[in-house]
């Protein structure tokens, strides 16, 4: 892949890119950005680069307009109009403020139908549409518009809760001090203001434009951000049972994300205890239950869902393993944000270790994926075995990664922390399964979604058992939950399956399956799956 280059004083950033992209879109996923207001098409001319080496092929129409022939002829250019398939080497002439969201890819929405949704005032003549994933770890916003089905603009960003607390229970726990639940609330209608505020500044979008807005989110999130009942979530009992988290009013949030006066605000409900409507959004965007028997969804996170759909009934159940696969919850881990290890290619003296990193910034640490290829790789050298316990050779410390210009430690807590959280998962498609009656050589689909999917080395992850060894019906999906919600938002055909999937599920509590404890120590062996029929 091409190389991008940004000339920076003190260390130079490299990133790889996919040819055809412009240098703005490349640079906004990064924590580098330059200042835009125009949604890339070149009118606002703030987006300013020198080209310092490389072939930034010719001048577009847009940017002879916004540029002087002096500032061309010194190889300035607008990032927005600068695409390229080969390496180039950038200075950045006008920065923009650093800010903690990322941008997602604009698109199509693949289930757009018209006639679909609200139009809050009549004379709104092209209204959007905003989609919001709040998950424990990140918050996802789309904005599309309404009248195509098109993705305008998209953000990333973590959410701001975690600083009470990087797993569900312990957040949750959290409320029980004097107004904490209402700071938690506000800091999450806060944060998607501040996403939104982004777009429509950067993409020069007027948010007034915004009629319609529909939010999913796992259960514990939506109770934290309508701001009652997250307190039934600490009592087992309430585990399998329908939690009412629909906010009272939503006036104080449309007036906190300046959106249309107007709008109509829908926060699709959860399921019951655990399982929300993120993962009944990913069995739309995935059509789990309309290509045959035998499709299992894995939506991995801090609070991870699985469905399982038999032809008949789809099976759900939530795992709560923890906030290893986004990376938090380890002593060498962070969230896949920029200078997260992604992807670990190769670990060997001879070569040391070969990887990649979000964003092409320095290596701060392993992001959940990175940990699945480092856990592959190390078993593969001999250096791990499939207990999780180090060779002896390893120092009682942990394992040393010699990164560029500094070192990482692998701690054995580590490696204990991801087994668990993978157990989890491994006990919940075993449970599934035997619910329906099924083996393992039964799966047709296994559809991963998640950010932790969008990086995941499919082979390294059957390696260590985190998914059933059945080569060639993986699919990661990417954030299904996210897409699920953009379809409910602009396709009433969709909207209508969502009650459908409704209907056809069932919850199953983990915590009421008599082997589990059995179940959950023979899946924290890091080795493939094999079996054919679940336990009961």
């Amino acid at each position: 892949m091409p190389i991008l280059t940004i000339k920076i004083p003190g260390k130079d950033r490299h990133l790889t890119f996919i040819a055809g992209r412009s240098v703005r879109d490349i640079l906004d996923e990064t924590d580098i950005r330059v200042r835009a207001g125009c949604n890339g098409e070149g009118a606002c001319g703030m987006c300013r680069i020198r080209i310092a080496g490389g072939d930034a092929g010719e001048p577009t129409v847009n940017e002879t307009i916004s540029l002087d022939v002096g500032a061309l002829s010194q190889g300035v250019r607008l990032a927005c109009q600068v695409k390229t398939d080969c390496d180039l080497q950038i200075e950045i002439i006008n920065p923009a403020p650093t800010s903690s969201w990322r941008r997602m890819e604009e698109g199509w929405v693949e289930d757009f139908s018209q006639g679909g949704p609200p139009v809050a005032d009549a004379d709104l003549s092209h209204p959007l549409g905003v989609a919001i994933d709040l998950g424990t770890t990140h918050i996802s916003i789309t904005m599309l518009d309404l009248l195509t089905g098109r993705r305008l603009a998209g953000r990333r960003g973590l959410n701001p809760q975690s600083c009470s607390g990087t797993d569900v229970l312990t957040r949750l726990m959290s409320t029980e001090s004097e107004g904490r639940a209402a700071k938690l609330s506000s800091q999450v209608v806060q944060a998607i203001g501040e996403g939104l505020h982004d777009i429509g500044s950067r993409e020069g979008i007027d948010l007034r434009r915004v009629s319609h807005v529909v939010l999913v989110g796992n259960t514990a999130m939506l109770t934290l951000l309508s701001g009652h009942n997250y307190n039934l979530l600490l009592q087992p009992s309430y585990w399998s049972r329908t939690i009412d988290c629909l906010p009272r009013e939503t006036a104080p949030w449309i007036g906190a994300w300046r959106i249309n006066p107007e709008a109509a605000v829908d926060v699709v409900p959860p399921l019951a205890g655990f399982v929300g409507s993120d993962l009944l959004s990913g069995v739309v965007s995935t059509r789990l239950i309309e290509r045959g028997r035998g499709a299992l969804l894995l939506d991995f996170g801090t609070n991870s869902e699985v469905a399982l759909w038999d032809g008949d009934t789809l099976w759900v159940t939530s795992a709560a393993g923890g906030p290893a696969f986004e990376g938090c919850g380890m002593s060498c881990g962070m969230p896949a944000d920029s200078g997260a290890i992604f992807r670990v290619h190769e670990l060997s003296e001879e070569v040391g270790i070969s990887f990649e990193v979000v964003g092409g910034a320095d290596p701060h640490g392993l992001c959940g994926t990175g940990m699945v290829d480092l856990l592959a790789c190390l078993i593969k050298s001999g250096t791990l075995n499939k207990k999780g316990q180090f060779a002896q050779s390893v120092p009682a410390f942990g394992f040393p990664l010699q990164l560029e210009g500094r070192t990482i430690v692998l701690s054995k807590k580590d490696v204990d922390t991801f087994q668990r959280a993978k157990a989890a998962i491994g006990v919940a498609v075993k449970v599934l399964l035997a619910k329906a009656g099924m083996g393992y050589n039964e799966l047709k689909r296994i559809c991963i979604g998640g950010i932790f999917g969008q990086y995941l080395d499919i082979t390294n992850a059957m390696e260590i058992g985190l998914l059933p060894s059945i080569p060639g019906i993986v699919e990661t999906s990417g954030n299904t939950a996210l897409a699920g919600c953009e379809a409910v938002l602009i396709s009433s055909e969709r909207k209508e399956q969502l009650q459908e999937v409704m209907r056809r599920a069932v919850i199953i509590n983990l915590s009421d399956c008599a082997d589990f404890e059995s179940l959950f120590l023979e899946h924290l062996y890091l080795m493939p799956i094999s079996g054919n029929k679940g336990h009961d």
